[in-house]
């Protein structure tokens, strides 16, 4: 399921506004999305001696082109990138340039060359970038602005084409460690070079945040013509994933009218198929919508996401309980997804049967205990716990929620009130002590901060 979340700013570099200050930005979570970036992503990983685990991929509700990395292992991919890749291997490809500037730790160094004193001010005059990262918390985006001197500016600038190099020479080992041809960013170079020709305004943001010189085309042109990986084909699961990534989020992107447009009838292909459900139902047309689901799920019966597909079209036309069934499936396909289990959660919760709680408080627990970053699923929590009876569980589900979404207060009030009604014993007990903890931590940080 496509959701939007808000983002916070933070200090990085590298992610121009353009004209958006002070708008909120949001990037999407789908299950199916993020779990075929990560496929493409984790070989690299491996072969930069990177631990999988540790990075965090989003995906960015943007537009335009571009790709970037911040300090604390996040990788960010824009929805334009994705859809403007023509192929797997170009979209690896910048995958992989991006896992360059993650092993060689080019975020840090460019911290510690600029120096923490100037950083704001270096970062903010450089062609007008904003700066920014994504949490899971509902804050509203803000732009960072300062000034800077021409020549910090141009030092920025020379150090900044000497990292987009060095993450080049790392990406296509990692490319070749993995078997994979180079040949996908040298055609996303080339795609990079046509937008060089436009102004600088309508250029897309990877242009300016990643120079683009004739050494970097040459060395990956060269790489190209002699490594023995140039032409193997990509992995045809890789294929198929990407095309369906593709299909889908054009399909919840635009406007039913174009999806159906370009995914043509007569086009049998299973994106094809897949884009017109989505379509179809957003349309909306429901029967002919589940014609069509039913249709893919009798040819993939092992696909979770056809089953998660299906279960959100129900849940979003109001038949609640009818789309636990496909929910269920998907999770028993999926176990261990939390946006799957945060789905069939809600589900659950959103159908007022007390015979389901039991059922939701487990799934949304699973979905809180591997992605505790989520508020919306504290809240879920919360709320089941609370319509099974148990104030002082939902008490301190509804802590967690407040303490992510900066709310103090409201975190403290809602912990002590978990530590009165639930026994002081165990892990919830103990993570109550931590709640209130970090909430007097954070607002003494603020009150030196002369904030509150």
């Amino acid at each position: 399921m496509l959701n939007r979340i808000v983002l916070t700013v933070l200090l990085v570099l590298a992610l121009p506004i353009s004209g958006m200050a002070r708008e909120k930005r949001s990037f999407i979570r789908d299950a199916e999305i993020e779990n075929n970036i990560r496929a493409f992503a984790t070989p690299l990983f491996q072969a930069a001696g990177v631990d999988p685990d540790v990075v965090h991929i989003h995906i960015l509700t943007d537009s335009s082109l571009n790709a970037f990395v911040t300090d604390g292992q996040n990788m960010f991919l824009h929805t334009g990138l994705i859809l403007r890749a023509e192929t797997v291997s170009q979209l690896i490809g910048v995958i992989a340039h991006e896992t360059g500037h993650i092993a060689d730790g080019h975020m840090v160094r460019i911290q510690g060359e600029l120096g923490t004193a100037s950083m704001e001010a270096l970062v903010a005059s450089l062609l007008g970038l904003a700066v920014g990262a994504v949490t899971k918390r509902g804050d509203a985006a803000a732009v960072i602005a300062g000034a800077g001197t021409s020549m910090a500016e141009r030092n920025l600038l020379a150090y900044s084409r000497e990292q987009e190099s060095a993450a080049d020479r790392a990406g296509v080992k990692f490319m070749d460690a993995t078997h994979q041809t180079s040949k996908g960013l040298m055609e996303f170079f080339d795609i990079l070079g046509d937008q060089e020709l436009l102004v600088t305004d309508r250029q897309d943001p990877y242009v300016r945040t990643h120079p683009l010189t004739r050494e970097r085309v040459n060395f990956v042109r060269e790489w190209v013509a002699h490594s023995k990986w140039s032409d193997a084909p990509p992995r045809p699961e890789f294929v198929e994933m990407f095309r369906r990534a593709k299909a889908k989020l054009f399909a919840f992107l635009e406007p039913p009218i174009r999806t159906l447009m370009r995914y043509k009838e007569s086009d049998k292909s299973i994106e094809a198929r897949y884009a017109r459900v989505i379509a179809t139902y957003r349309r909306p047309d429901l029967p002919s919508a589940l014609t069509q689901i039913d249709a893919l799920i009798a040819e993939r019966p092992n696909d979770p996401y056809f089953y998660e597909l299906k279960g959100q079209i129900l849940f979003e036309n109001a038949q609640g309980t009818a789309s636990i069934e496909p929910y269920k499936k998907a999770v028993a396909l999926l176990p261990d997804n939390a946006l799957i289990r945060a789905e069939l959660g809600h589900a659950e919760v959103e159908q007022d049967d007390p015979s389901l709680l039991k059922d939701a408080i487990d799934n949304l627990t699973r979905a809180t205990t591997r992605e505790p970053e989520d508020p919306g699923n504290w809240n879920l929590l919360g709320i089941a716990y609370g319509k099974d009876g148990n104030e002082g569980m939902a008490s301190y589900a509804m802590a967690e929620e407040a303490l992510l979404e900066g709310k103090l207060s409201e975190a403290s009030y809602l912990a002590g009130k978990a530590e009165r009604l639930l026994p002081k014993t165990g892990t919830v007990w103990l993570r109550i002590q931590d709640i209130k903890n970090q909430a007097e931590e954070v607002r003494k940080d603020r009150k030196r901060r002369g904030e509150d």
